[in-house]
Parts: structure tokens; sequence; C-alpha cells
């Protein structure tokens, strides 16, 4: 690694941590959430703190709301722009340095349309978005029962397994790598990478996992140009080869947009079938609800997807002084929404702390995004998801805990690394 991806560390992740610890120590909410391990295992005590502090609450890093109302127009503000690079408040020499230290194509900075506003976003998402429609989403169903089918009879009968890598991450790999025409035997290196790079979404991460992820991204370049070499020689019927043969993106766009499609397709759909899984588990009532009432299914996913979402913040950047909910916003101004936040406030959710099964507004949750960034493969998720968690609990009734769930030591990308559990006896498959 040279100096230049030290001094790119440094402004981007290594300042911030230090900021972060300082600030922990003085006990600020944010600093605490971001930074602490009681904010990675619990992050809503933290978020009601945060929330206490009023609509928008400001600190050294940067504005913080966890209000619905705020966070959603936001969202759909045109006014406001993610946050890059480029918008950094740094003297333009020390941010030309940093960019000096670019990486490869990665989901976490541009062409990245995740990072992109309109009009560049605009074209980049239109490449991929037939992939994603309810026809073509539809049209993945038989795939998605077939591949769960396969990883439950795979479980052992009346044994034990991790869920998360024996199921919860099988599931979402399978069907994207699918989507993309990547071969069934790259998926476990696939994981690999993505275990690596995913903590770059997180703020003031050491350098030891910054070096990792940067690893991660070299290696999943180079695999990339092979991939593309190949599909340029014999395309496929995948997204992937539709984007090769159109021609309308370079190659650093296929792959940006490759890595960000591998990311988003994986990260929500495992963090929500564990998040699922645990919350079940541990509101019993609940279950039995769904098995009385199983077509109840599909509004349990969007209570998962309030209550503990996969994603729990997004970041924009007022692209010119802002009037806010009477406070102004100067230009160049960052908000950090606190989605999870929103997704419990009592103004919206009644009893917002409730797990509940039939609430009838869950779906209005914000852990998909909202404006022109909503999530592309949003009702894929909930497809691929909501017939895994059914699916398992169907096929293993008895299905309970073994030991204390591990979360993974991330903030923003919120799920569990380990999951043991007992699974008990098969029952016959129910679900198609």
């Amino acid at each position: 690694m040279t100096p230049r991806y030290w001094l790119r560390w440094g402004l981007e992740h290594g300042s911030v941590r230090t900021l972060l610890r300082w600030q922990a120590r003085r006990g600020d909410p944010f600093a605490r959430l971001m930074g602490s391990a009681e904010g990675l295992r619990d992050p809503y005590p933290q978020l009601e703190a945060l929330r206490a502090r009023g609509r928008l609450a400001p600190n050294p890093l940067m504005w913080v709301t966890t209000d619905y109302e705020v966070s959603r127009n936001i969202l759909r503000d045109s006014r406001f722009g993610t946050y890059t690079m480029e918008r950094w408040p740094l003297p333009a020499a020390v941010v030309r340095l940093a960019r000096a230290a670019a990486l490869p194509a990665s989901p976490v900075e541009p062409p990245a349309m995740l990072l992109l506003d309109p009009p560049e976003h605009t074209r980049l998402r239109k490449s991929v978005s037939a992939a994603f429609t309810p026809r073509a989403v539809g049209r993945l169903r038989d795939r998605v029962v077939s591949v769960t089918a396969e990883l439950l009879e795979a479980l052992p009968d009346n044994g034990s397994a991790d869920l998360v890598s024996a199921f919860a991450a099988q599931v979402p790999i399978a069907i994207i790598s699918s989507m993309l025409g990547f071969p069934e035997r790259d998926r476990e290196t696939f994981l690999g990478w993505g275990e690596r790079v995913t903590p770059l979404l997180d703020l003031g991460v050491s350098w030891r996992v910054w070096k990792r992820a940067a690893g991660a991204i070299a290696e999943t370049d180079a695999y990339l140009d092979r991939h593309i070499a190949e599909l340029r020689r014999a395309p496929g019927d995948d997204i992937l080869s539709s984007l090769v043969t159109a021609g309308d993106l370079d190659d650093h766009e296929l792959k940006s947009t490759a890595t960000l499609l591998m990311g988003a397709g994986f990260e929500t759909t495992v963090n929500l079938i564990g998040n699922g899984v645990v919350q079940l588990l541990s509101h019993p009532e609940q279950l039995a609800r769904l098995r009385e009432e199983p077509e109840l299914w599909p509004r349990a996913v969007e209570e998962i997807l309030r209550f503990d979402p996969p994603v729990q913040t997004t970041a924009r950047v007022a692209l010119c002084d802002v009037e806010l909910d009477g406070t102004i916003l100067r230009e160049g101004s960052v908000v950090a929404l606190a989605l999870a936040g929103a997704n419990r406030d009592p103004k919206v959710f009644e009893e917002p702390n409730r797990f509940d099964v039939t609430r009838p507004n869950a779906r209005e949750h914000l852990s998909f995004s909202s404006g022109v960034h909503s999530c592309l493969g949003a009702s894929l998720a909930r497809m691929e998801g909501g017939h895994a968690l059914r699916s398992l609990f169907e096929r293993f009734p008895g299905l309970e805990l073994s030991g204390a769930p591990e979360r993974r030591p991330l903030f923003n990308l919120h799920g569990y690394a380990h999951l043991p559990v007992r699974l008990g006896r098969r029952a016959p498959a129910a679900v198609q």
C-alpha cells in the first residue's frame, strides 16, 4: 500500500475514527451508535437518545435525523445529493491527492449508481432496471423456490446448523450469481470478498480493515476483467451479458454496476433472513400467529424490515442552502438519515418498539430508501426473504436458537455473522 492510500484512509476514515472515539467518551449518542460495541449490538437505545435531541440534531461530523418525515423529504428532494469525495469540505489539492488513491471499481464509490445523482444515476439505473421489473422478478420465483428447497433439504434433520452460512447467505448469493452469469463454483469466493469490502460502508474503519477491503476490491476487479472478456466472446442470457452486448457502459461502469448488484443483491436479503429468524424466535406469539394465518407472511416481512432493517443509515449533502424544518442547512452540509430510527418514529408507527406481524402500515418503512435511490431490487429481496423464512419455519417447525446470535461487527449493514440453531425434525415441504 502506497502513502497515497494512507492519505485516503486517513481522510476518509482515520480522522473520523479519532473524532468518533472522542465524542463517544463525551457521551454523544451518534458516536456511540457508530463506534461502540454497544451500538453495534443494539443501536436502538442510541437512536432514541438521538430522537430526544430533535428532528435535526447537529454534531461535529454532520446533522443527524431519526425523524420519518424529515428523512423521507430529504430522500425525495433534488436539492440534496449523494455524499462523495468531490463534496468533501477540504481544499481542492487535498481532494486531488485522495483521488489519486482511487480504488478500482467497487460498490462504495462512483460510478456505482448508489453514489451518483441524476442524470448519471438515471442512465446507469435504466441500463439494469428491466431485470428488476415485477414481471422479471416473477420469472425468478421458480429459481428461488428450487434453491430454497435444495438448501433446506441439505440441512441435517434433527441436527444443528449455523443458519447464516448454511442458509441465509446461500439463498441470495445463488440468485444474484445466476442473474449476473457467474459460475456456481465462485460463490464462496464472492462471499469472502463481500465480507472484506462491506465494512467500507461504515464510518471510521481501522487501517487494517480498510487495507483488507482494498485488497478484496482489487481481486474482484481482476476477476471481473476476465469475466467480462469471456462474456464478450460468448455472452449468455444474464444481466451482465446484456450490458456487455449493449455497449452503453464502459468497462469501469460495467464493473461498478456488477459489484453494486452483487453487494446489494446479497446484503439486504441475507440480513433480512437472519434478522427475521431472530425476531420471530424472540416473539413466539408472532410466529404462532403466522402458523395460524400464513397469509400474513408478506406483512411479516415488511415488519421485519421496519423493526430491524438490514441497512441502518444513508447520508445526503445539501447542494445549496436549504431551509428544512425551521433550520437553515448551508450548502455542503451533510445529513445522516437514520433509517432505522425513522422506522420507529412514533408519529408514524403506533407503539413502534413493538414487533407486530399484523401491523397495517409496516410497508411504509424506509428500509429500501425512497426517491430516485429507492432500492432497485426491493421486490426481489421481499420475494427471496419471504419465501426463505416461511419455508424454513414450515420445514423445521421445532427450530430454536442453540446459542447467542452473533452480530456482524458492522453498523450500517445490520445483520448476523453467526446464528446457531437446533433444527428439530424436518416436516414435509409445503410452500410453493
